[in-house]
């Protein structure tokens, strides 16, 4: 007999969507940037801050914003440098 599109034999099996490894090590990530995005837009007042030399006055939310930018940008060098460094393997 032929196979059709219904015989499911040669599939893999079904792996529930919160198993994958994939979202597994997304969630964390959300979750951290959800809490820090809230806690970020909540201060919104006017401070001082300085920057080596020059002082400037600008709302906390800004502040907070770009530091969070920065780590996030700092941690995806991080991994990616890691990355690079494990697949590469020597006298290859």
């Amino acid at each position: 007999m032929a196979r059709t599109s219904r015989d499911h034999t040669d599939q893999k099996p079904h792996t529930p969507f919160l198993s994958r490894p994939g979202v597994r090590r997304l969630t964390p990530f959300v979750l951290i940037t959800a809490v820090a995005l809230v806690f970020i837009f909540e201060n919104q007042a006017s401070t001082e801050i300085r920057l080596l030399i020059p002082k400037v006055t600008m709302p906390l939310w800004g502040a907070l914003l770009i530091a969070w930018g920065l780590g996030m940008l700092a941690c995806a060098f991080a991994v990616r440098r890691r990355r690079d460094r494990h697949t590469k393997r020597p006298g290859a």
